[in-house]
């Protein structure tokens, strides 16, 4: 008999609100908060916490509405066998709604992922606070948002939304590490389309408003977005392929077995115009480990490119410019998306590999009102605070403050290397020369003849890798087909690295 109750009670809650409830789930397209645990985690490995948490309100006819584990299922498994903690909130269930007893359960997987050093995945599907319980439900979230900033850089903290997500339930995700979004089925915002309406008189829908398309093109809120739920879940479990368990290890390393590291193809991708664009995810593809990239922020601002990928089977963060967007250049976007992704690698100890080809910074009034200037500072502040193997490797620009910023050997990078056909400079050369020589050129009987006479005086002093390598500013200048080979070495050598800041309670980055 007493066999027969536990059954009973756990199969109870195995059905969270029911079964037209799961059905009404299904046909938005969407997993159960249980088949998305099963689907994530490796088979048979999830252990469960708190199936039978209830809530403890009895306001409004909550005391009638009674459900088991309280709209949040808890507990842990693995992921490719490796320890992890998940919470995966239930809709079927008042919402999926966050009060008291929901937190609490939260909370303490949360906790015991600090304690045991191990990542922690929040399966967000929540229609908001419960109302119904009043302050308490606000408090549920605070304490939740306290524990998300005590993790951070402590244990990996990634945050997949699977349905609605908003007012104070976004910024639980937001002080995660990696968001992930689900197109056509999830959204996060403050306040919604009603809100907005009502506020502002702006007509827009919760997908336009806060869809994964919105927050993975336009506000960068998101990291990924996927077609529907499993690619989401894929791409998650391909994320913590990438990254320790914690701060104190080192990530994850494949075996791998050296062979010809010649990549001769790369001679040929940078085109001989310094102004003609070329995709550098060919240059990055043709470097790493073969279908190792996996691309950070695709769709935010793409004239920087991240990721992680595998060079001779161990795992490294990539930075890139990329010629193909803007030429490259860095703004606003692109310093901010950079910036927050270097932190992510420093605090995990994953070496850096940064491809630098950068004309400068994006001019304007936009920029300039809008803070490019702080904003441009904080990825010269992440790269010099990062202390974990750092490597840049100049394709062919690198100009101005943005040479500098662009781990340059001045904030810390420990080898810097340049292709050939690289310029490093102040500027470009038909720039400088105009300023240069502008008195000259314009008492010149041909002013175009004479602006090229100039032009090419001072690229033949400037627009090349060798000046920087007589300073010592430049490691290496390397043919493109040697790079893989000189990587993997020089990573090797970097891999022991032991690098300490100065004490400090922490310092003030220009947010």
């Amino acid at each position: 008999m007493k066999f027969e109750d536990l059954d009973k009670k756990l199969a109870e809650a195995k059905l969270g609100g029911g079964e037209k409830r799961i059905e009404a789930q299904h046909k938005k397209g969407k997993l159960t908060a249980r088949e998305r645990i099963q689907y994530l985690l490796d088979e048979g490995s999830f252990e469960e916490i708190g199936a039978l948490v209830t809530h403890r309100s009895t306001h409004f006819g909550l005391d009638k509405q009674k459900f088991y584990g309280d709209g949040v299922v808890t507990g842990y498994g693995t992921v490719n066998g490796r320890l992890v903690y998940v919470f995966s909130q239930d809709f079927t269930v008042l919402g999926g709604s966050l009060a008291e007893a929901h937190a609490e359960k939260i909370c303490k997987v949360m906790d015991l992922a600090m304690q045991n050093g191990a990542p922690v995945i929040g399966l967000n599907d929540s229609g908001g606070a419960r109302i119904q319980e009043g302050v308490v439900s606000l408090g549920g979230y605070a304490d939740i948002f306290y524990r998300n900033v005590r993790a951070s850089g402590v244990i990996p903290q990634l945050s997949a939304i699977m349905g609605p997500c908003a007012g104070g339930a976004v910024y639980s995700p937001a002080l995660t590490d990696f968001i992930f979004m689900v197109e056509g089925t999830s959204y996060m915002f403050v306040t919604g389309p009603n809100v907005v309406k009502t506020v502002t008189h702006e007509e827009v829908t919760s997908e336009e408003l806060g869809g994964a398309s919105t927050h993975s093109s336009k506000s960068g809120v998101t990291h990924f977005a996927s077609e529907n739920e499993v690619a989401s879940l894929n791409k998650l479990r391909e994320v913590l392929s990438f990254v320790p368990q914690n701060c104190e290890e080192q990530p994850p390393a494949l075996d791998y077995t050296p062979s010809e590291e010649t990549r001769m193809h790369l001679d040929d991708i940078v085109p001989e115009s310094s102004n003609q664009p070329y995709d550098i995810k060919d240059v990055i593809n043709g470097v790493l480990d073969d279908d190792t990239f996996c691309e950070v922020h695709e769709n935010f601002a793409e004239n920087i490119v991240v990721g992680f990928g595998r060079l001779a089977g161990k795992s490294i963060g990539i930075v890139a410019n990329q010629p193909a967007y803007l030429a490259g250049v860095l703004d606003i976007d692109a310093s901010n998306k950079a910036a927050r992704f270097v932190r992510f690698c420093d605090s995990f100890n994953i070496p850096l590999l940064v491809f630098e080809d950068v004309p400068g910074f994006l001019p304007g009034t936009d920029q300039e009102w809008n803070g490019i200037i702080s904003n441009g500072a904080k990825l010269l502040y992440a790269f010099s605070e990062a202390t974990v193997p750092r490597i840049t490797v100049i394709t062919r620009k690198a100009y101005g403050g943005a040479y500098d910023v662009m781990n340059s050997k001045h904030i810390g990078a420990d080898m810097n290397f340049a292709w050939p056909g690289s310029e490093i400079a102040v500027m470009g050369a038909k720039g400088a020369a105009e300023i240069i020589f502008r008195k000259e050129i314009a008492a010149a009987d041909d002013p175009a003849a004479k602006l090229a006479e100039k032009e090419a005086e001072y690229a033949e002093l400037f627009a090349h890798p060798y000046r920087a390598a007589a300073r010592g500013y430049v490691d290496e200048v390397i043919k493109p087909h040697q790079t893989r080979q000189k990587l993997i070495r020089a990573f090797d050598m970097l891999k022991n690295k032991v690098a300490t800041l100065p004490k400090k309670k922490h310092g003030n980055i220009p947010l």
